[in-house]
């Protein structure tokens, strides 16, 4: 049987102990060899070395390196033989590499520290305990299953236990279970069913939860590793990493180019050799110089800028982040969460504040503006029969309720009028006697001499309190209206009584403390609520309009996870909120079918929110959790992100999480998806311009092969294309701003390819249009240049074909470039500079490159026709535009 639904009798003889003796040293060294101390098993962090083999076994940089080994061997063969080297390549491509590593290793820092934060929790607290027949003061870790705890409000709970005497007990466990309100906890609530939610366990107290009111005695039924944080932190330790969805689409892309490249270079060795056989040509000088050949369009076809750009597009993206207050731990997620299409939400400090609030009142009349109350029977009864305190920027200490209901008198118009803050009035007004709130009673009283009156006061549950007063049924039912309005709504409510007494007597009796309580005046109540964040509807509004869809998965019980979402408009006709138990009763393939229609799964574990999230992200969705609580901790590192709270989060949240909120604000996400958003648009930018020159680049070095023309480019000018192509010319195209209608486009589907339909079409037809009209004034000479001129005026035709189709990959869908053109100031200047470059290589630096200077009215022609690439990019635009307004309209 659980220790739950154990009899304290039972519990005490198995575990070996004694209720009012504790246990003797003997048995509690035989405790810690069977249960083991009450520390956690701490995991060792990964090395530098580790970190950084992580970084360089990546599938993009695994085929970069080979990229760089076949350039270094070609280049070393061609360096013996007699031929020209190009060794600058070499060191690109590993300088690349070098640079993608270093930065991954740098920015990431350590990225897996929730064992050790999960030991900093149960920091070494002193704890009263009975031992060897005396009560004594132990460590934290010194506990063992079966000893004896004494505890009272305020203490951190060490170890889980049973409860064996409580009295007033209440326990903050919402760091465990997600419940905003404190739960009640009952040493003789007996339970009977094995599968109860840890959150409804009232004869039980977990490690690393806080008492919030009463005192209690309970026996230690698990220390370390055993309690429900040990379970967390072992289901922390035993997952393995896994890959985002951009790393599975750049490992698809990387093998997809290699093959290209491969089956390209074959091709192209294979009709050199034919050629060089059918003109009696073949030998082995030759067929080595057209393997070498072969090799180095492969390694042109690596796209080697594409980790650096991708390391320097996140980069940026991280520290823009942490301007906003989010704190980026892994540097992947700064993209991966511009993917996401689910949010896994906690409720309880994550949309709402975690910090209970008075939402209205009534006092003969509702007011939904807290700052109304200008009763003073109602004021002094919230001042004087309270035992809560406010501290320091505002911090609750004690019972949260109270601390609301104190919060509520300081903003309010009586506090105003009387010029007298809580404290002010305690010390005003004597207590003459209070009879302290008990789960049994539901209420609390107390009498108090208020400006030489003796005034009773009584707050507590609406039903109890009405009870005591006189009210007729008219007003009973205004009242219960207005009670079960405000509950509707997920509220607590408390009410409020007073009545004068002519003296002060003993009311400890029965049969006075009835009198002291009857025909009271009814003052009215307050409903108490943990209220939403102020910019949580705009952010789940907007994660709507972006085709993200939110789940809320919370500890809370059904009703209040329930009035939430309808708060947040989040629960329609084709949308359900369940409660775990449902969730653990269905089988992965039933559970899968229900998600869709899944908005709220209350009394949510951490087993759970595991589950689920595993399951979405199976069937190909991309998850972002985000979360508070250690209960959050395991879906945090499950997720493809995981984002926790800094302020009101727990360590292991944190430290579990790949993004960190520093102000706790969930609109932030939406500033981080939309910016994840741009980056994966940036790259695919960079991509569908390096595709564009390779495919350009293969076809005029193939075809005129194939024709039995010299190659058009020589060494150096295939490394200035190379520069162009990988340069910075292609990687301020990595830093092209948001775009307005950026968040209304659906999410990136995790399987969907990183080069669209739509994007392939405009890279064959941009690349097969420039290799056209290149061959074509290869082979026909249409600009009637000089064969002394020739080589020149192709090489820049090459090169400016390229820099204005830098502009067409600005504009990924079907506007127009001219729209966005002036948004990317760095990207202009570099093209710019580029042009200037290009001109001063033809017109000066004909000795390095076999170049000719060019006329003005030549370079009026190349400008020309290489400007030909953007308007043929804006009519393929414009007919798409046209098709898809008719389709609309149809």
């Amino acid at each position: 049987m659980k220790d739950y639904m154990e009899t304290k009798i039972d519990l005490i003889n198995q575990l070996s102990s004694n209720a009012t003796e504790g246990l003797s040293d003997d048995q509690v060294q035989k405790s810690l060899a069977l249960h083991g101390p009450n520390t956690l098993t701490k995991q060792k962090s990964e090395s530098l070395w580790k970190r950084l083999w992580d970084a360089a076994t990546e599938p993009m940089i695994i085929m970069l390196i080979a990229a760089g080994l076949i350039a270094l061997g070609v280049n070393i063969f061609r360096s013996l033989s007699g031929g020209e080297a190009d060794f600058l390549e070499c060191v690109g491509i590993f300088i690349a590499i070098s640079l993608s590593v270093v930065i991954s290793v740098v920015m990431e820092g350590k990225s897996a520290k929730a064992f050790e934060a999960l030991s900093r929790i149960s920091d070494n607290t002193v704890i009263k305990a009975i031992r060897n027949n005396s009560t004594v003061l132990l460590n934290q870790a010194e506990l063992v299953v079966g000893d004896i705890l004494l505890l009272s409000t305020g203490d951190k709970i060490p170890a889980d236990g049973r409860l064996l005497e409580s009295v007033g007990l209440a326990s903050d466990e919402s760091a465990l279970t997600g419940e905003s309100l404190p739960a009640k906890k009952d040493a003789n609530f007996e339970i009977s069913d094995p599968k109860l939610p840890l959150a409804d366990r009232a004869n039980m107290l977990y490690s690393g939860t806080y008492i919030t009111s009463g005192h209690c005695k309970l026996i230690v039924t698990a220390v370390g590793d055993e309690t429900e944080f040990g379970k967390i932190a072992s289901e922390l330790g035993g997952e393995g990493k896994t890959s985002t969805p951009l790393q599975e689409k750049l490992a698809r892309l990387g093998k997809t180019i290699t093959i290209l490249g491969v089956i390209a270079a074959s091709i192209v060795f294979i009709s050199q050799v034919v050629s060089f056989a059918m003109h009696g040509g073949l030998n082995i000088e030759e067929v080595m110089e057209a393997f070498v050949t072969s090799i180095v369009l492969i390694v042109a076809a690596v796209p080697e800028g594409l980790p650096t750009i991708v390391a320097v597009s996140l980069s940026i993206n991280i520290i823009k982040l942490s301007k906003q207050n989010a704190l980026v731990k892994k540097m992947i997620a700064s993209e991966t969460i511009g993917c996401i299409n689910v949010i896994c939400s906690d409720k309880t400090g994550t949309l709402t504040e975690n910090k209970m609030t008075v939402r209205a009142f009534y006092d003969h009349a509702w007011h939904t503006d807290p700052t109304e109350l200008t009763s003073k029977y109602f004021a002094h009864n919230v001042c004087l029969n309270t035992t809560a305190d406010i501290g320091e920027n505002g911090v609750f200490i004690g019972n949260p309720t109270e601390c609301a209901l104190l919060q509520f008198y300081e903003n309010s118009k009586e506090r105003i009028e009387s010029g007298m803050n809580y404290k002010e009035e305690r010390i005003d007004h004597e207590i003459l006697h209070s009879f302290p709130f008990s789960s049994e009673l539901k209420h609390m009283t107390t009498i108090s001499k208020v400006h030489g009156e003796i005034v009773t006061y009584v707050k507590g549950s609406p039903e109890c309190v009405m009870k005591m007063c006189s009210l007729d049924e008219i007003k009973k039912k205004e009242i219960e209206q207005y009670i079960e309005k405000a509950q509707e709504q997920a509220m607590r409510i408390i009410a409020f009584a007073h009545k004068s007494i002519s003296s002060m007597r003993d009311f400890e009796d029965e049969a006075s403390h009835l009198e002291l309580e009857s025909n009271m005046v009814f003052d009215g109540f307050v409903a108490i609520a943990d209220p939403l964040r102020k910019e949580v509807f705009e952010a789940v509004d907007s994660c709507r309009k972006a085709g993200i869809d939110l789940k809320i998965l919370t500890g809370d019980n059904i009703v209040t996870a329930t009035a939430i979402a309808n708060e947040l408009h989040i629960l329609n006709d084709e949308s359900i909120a369940i409660e775990a138990s449902q969730v653990i009763e269905m089988s992965d393939e039933e559970l899968l079918e229900k998600l869709p229609q899944i908005a709220v799964i209350a009394r949510s574990t951490p087993t759970v929110k595991m589950r689920i999230v595993k399951l979405l992200k199976g069937s190909g969705n991309v998850v972002a959790v985000t979360g508070d609580g250690i209960n959050d901790a395991p879906a945090l590192k499950n997720a493809d992100v995981g984002v926790a709270m800094g302020i009101s989060g727990t360590e292991v949240s944190k430290e579990a999480s790949d993004i960190v909120l520093l102000d706790d604000s969930f609109a932030t996400i939406v500033k981080a998806v939309e910016w994840g958003r741009n980056i994966y648009e940036n790259f695919k930018r960079f991509i569908s311009f390096q595709l564009t020159v390779n495919l350009a680049s293969v076809i005029v070095v193939f075809t005129s092969i194939l024709l039995g023309l010299p190659a058009p480019f020589t060494a150096l000018e295939l490394l200035w294309i190379n520069i162009i192509m990988d340069g910075p010319p292609a990687l301020t195209l990595g830093l092209e701003p948001n775009y307005e209608d950026l968040m209304s486009r659906k999410p990136t589907k995790r399987d969907e390819s990183i080069i669209s339909k739509n994007m392939l079409v405009r890279i064959v037809i941009t690349g097969v249009y420039m290799s056209i009209v290149f061959l074509s004034q290869y082979v026909f000479n249409f600009l009637n240049v000089s064969q002394e001129k020739m080589p020149t005026v192709l090489f820049t035709m090459f090169v400016l074909f390229q820099l204005f189709n830098a502009f067409n990959c600005r504009e990924l869908h079907d506007g127009s470039i001219f729209k966005n053109l002036f948004k990317n100031k760095i990207m202009l200047i570099t093209v710019g500079c580029t042009f200037l470059l290009q001109i001063l290589i033809i017109q000066y630096a004909g000795a390095f490159f076999s170049t000719v200077p060019l006329e003005l009215s030549m370079w009026i022609k190349l400008i020309g026709i290489g400007s030909t690439v953007v308007i043929l990019s804006e009519i393929i635009k414009l007919i798409y535009r046209i098709v898809a307004k008719r389709k609309e309209v149809q």
